[in-house]
């Protein structure tokens, strides 16, 4: 949706006044906070009146080109405030640019970007625009180049929106916006345009003493330091509210939000980050936030997620720069199967694009790979396999196809297999999938390929084959009991999460460091829950058994709004209300403790201390899956648990919205589960 007022004869008399009419476009009906972000210098000015008067916070978004060397004016990509870098991959490819020489002109540009940043804010830290409306402030667009980078440098920071509000520009400008921001705010866009300053009466330079002082006055008034805790001030009669008030760390969308982590972080070698629902904006968004920060600050080396093997690899290959996608939401398009949503959304295709440009300006060894965890992928990796064998031993893969066509009597779906085999008593493919991975197992040739990632061509099939005779287990046990092929999974996840570590380790020659993402359920200590009570393991317990302190569960809770969710396994994905947390639930109890309306804080339960012990009794927890079904909420989505054992760190996040797939049907756009096949979580 784009809104403009055409007016060929409209001029302004300076940039003030050109951000007073600018202000009055934007629309104010907008719910959820509001950020202003201003391109340097001439467009500080505007966006001082356009945030004056919606009452947001105002920063500056500073953007340099970066110049093809001998041929500075034509750009190769660009980088922003925010740490973020974009390439344009056809113009390093026709130019002929060397990898050493574009990383010698990213750091000269980032040291000057730097420079001005400093010059700018100072000491300030820059305002957080995750999951808040972003609106791009310039004085004008001519070609829209500059603002264009900008815009997709902040796209990866993750925030809900973006609109781009200018007081002028060239028609053909705003129809470049339009393909990249989400809303374009324009005063005038004349027939005739040959250059911004044409259309005010004073162009004046704006100085750096101008945009500094602008800056300043957006600031809010200094106040009193203050100790991190309380996060926020209860009004609850519970003493128990009223001490997780005293301990909860607000949670502020900036780098202060890290401080209490850095100690626990720094000797983990697997940081594993939950969520307790597959559909929360807030959840995905503040999980990448954590893992930018451990990535580029704690010196972790890759991702791990609870996705299928073969489809995050096709996701791996991209960031690496080794598959030919043209893009990130190309790069996840392996991730067909329900639910879609879980990696087919907003906040994935802008933190994969994200993590491209952090890959591309590092060395190939030292770049973070993204890998799946998962076993649903029973097909898709029996075809790689082959697939892997035909490039290197067409021999062994004739008896790949000939093993792995025992599956072929059931189809393409692996539920008739688990459903014949499991209860109508049919003949099973295990000795088939054993004897394979045996079989690959035992190969000492090595891939096709050469060099020093020959080994992930190998790892890959052998991982792939694994999964195969996990997954011929766990569909076989689905009939037989819930508990049986829980654990199945969780154990593969964990043996997968094991291999990463081990092979990672010896590529890199150093200590290979996970961040591991995926539900609460498979990441809280299962011994802390009812899982644990009644027999079932998970992948946080198998992680703490093996690396102890070394092993850091963080889990994410939140208590009302809306949530991506399907009413049924395979079911279209809907946007519906999540009802507030149950009375006696944790949900609810961190609602009454942070207070209405505040709600995002951090709690510390890793010590032993009073907290700790005040969140060991047993209380509800709710889980939300890929199905919510709020009608019988109480029996398909709460079970019991012990908050403090469960998790060494908790991030609350009191009201959260749906997250937004890339796949978006109409049933997603109007608000408004016992779960099966499988627990949908």
């Amino acid at each position: 949706m784009a809104t403009q007022t055409t007016d060929a004869g409209h001029r302004f008399e300076d940039r003030r006044d050109a951000g007073r009419r600018l202000a009055a476009l934007i629309d104010r009906s907008v719910s959820g906070e509001r950020v202003v972000l201003a391109l340097p210098r001439g467009g500080v000015p505007v966006g001082s009146e356009v945030a004056g008067a919606i009452g947001a916070p105002l920063d500056v978004l500073v953007v340099r080109k970066l110049g093809v060397p001998g041929h500075e004016e034509l750009a190769m990509g660009a980088i922003a405030s925010g740490g973020v870098r974009v390439l344009n991959d056809d113009v390093l490819l026709l130019a002929g640019v060397r990898d050493e020489d574009l990383a010698e002109v990213t750091e000269h540009e980032r040291q000057e970007l730097e420079r001005r940043e400093r010059a700018y804010r100072g000491d300030r830290p820059p305002v957080s625009v995750t999951g808040r409306h972003a609106i791009v402030v310039d004085d004008g667009l001519a070609t829209g180049a500059t603002m264009r980078a900008a815009v997709t440098a902040l796209r990866m920071r993750g925030p809900a929106s973006i609109t781009v509000a200018v007081p002028v520009a060239s028609q053909e400008a705003l129809r470049a916006m339009r393909e990249i921001a989400d809303d374009v705010v324009c005063v005038t866009s004349p027939y005739w345009f040959r250059a911004v300053g044409e259309w005010y009466d004073d162009f004046a330079a704006t100085e750096d003493d101008e945009v500094r002082a602008l800056l300043a006055q957006a600031q809010p008034p200094p106040q009193r330091q203050k100790p991190p805790a309380p996060a926020a001030r209860t009004t609850s009669s519970d003493p128990l509210a009223t001490l997780i008030a005293r301990h909860a760390q607000a949670w502020r969308g900036d780098a202060r939000d890290f401080a209490p982590l850095a100690p626990l972080v720094r000797t983990a070698r697997v940081v594993l980050i939950g969520e307790s629902t597959h559909g929360t904006h807030e959840h995905y968004a503040e999980r990448v936030r954590l893992t930018k920060w451990l990535i580029e600050d704690q010196g972790f080396t890759d991702i791990a997620a609870e996705a299928d093997w073969p489809d995050a690899w096709r996701v791996h290959r991209f960031v690496r720069g080794e598959e030919d996608d043209a893009d990130a939401e190309a790069a996840l398009g392996d991730f067909e199967r329900f639910p879609r949503w879980m990696w087919r959304n907003l906040v994935m295709r802008d933190f994969v694009s994200w993590l491209r440009a952090h890959d591309d300006a590092l060395r190939p060894e030292d770049r973070v790979g993204f890998y799946g965890l998962d076993l649903y992928s029973l097909h898709r990796s029996m075809d790689a396999v082959i697939r892997y064998l035909d490039r290197v031993d067409r021999d062994a893969a004739a008896r790949a196809r000939e093993r792995y066509a025992c599956f072929d009597a059931f189809g393409d779906d692996p539920q008739r297999y688990g459903y014949a085999t499991g209860l109508r008593g049919a003949d099973t493919c295990e000795a088939e999938v054993i004897e394979q991975l045996r079989d690959l197992q035992a190969r000492t040739t090595t891939s096709a390929r050469v060099g020093p990632f020959a080994a992930d061509d190998r790892f890959f099939a052998e991982q792939n084959a694994r999964l195969a005779r996990n997954a011929e287990a766990y569909y076989r046990s689905m009939y037989r009991g819930a508990i049986s092929s829980w654990n199945l999974r969780d154990r593969h996840m964990g043996e997968t999460l094991d291999a990463l570590l081990d092979h990672l380790t010896r590529r890199r020659g150093r200590e290979a460091r996970l961040v591991v993402w995926a539900h609460n359920s498979h990441l809280g200590d299962a011994r802390a829950t009812h899982m644990g009570w009644t027999g079932e393991l998970n992948l946080g317990q198998l992680a703490r058994e093996r690396h102890g302190d070394r092993a850091l569960l963080i889990g994410q809770t939140t208590h009302h709004g809306t949530v991506s969710a399907a009413s049924d396994w395979g079911g279209e994905v809907e946007r519906k209300r999540v009802r507030p947390g149950l009375e006696g639930s944790y949900e609810a109890l961190l609602h009454d403790a942070l207070g209405e309306g505040v709600g995002r804080a951090l709690l510390v339960l890793r010590g032993g201390g009073e907290l700790t012990q005040a969140l060991r009794p047993q209380r509800l927890e709710r889980a939300i899956g890929v199905i919510y079904r709020p009608e019988t909420e109480r029996r398909s989505h709460y079970f019991g648990a012990r908050l403090a054992d469960q998790f060494d760190v908790v991030l609350h996040l009191d009201e959260t919205r749906a997250l937004e797939p890339l796949d978006r049907i109409a049933g997603w756009e109007e608000e408004d589960a016992p779960e099966t096949y499988p627990t949908g979580l």
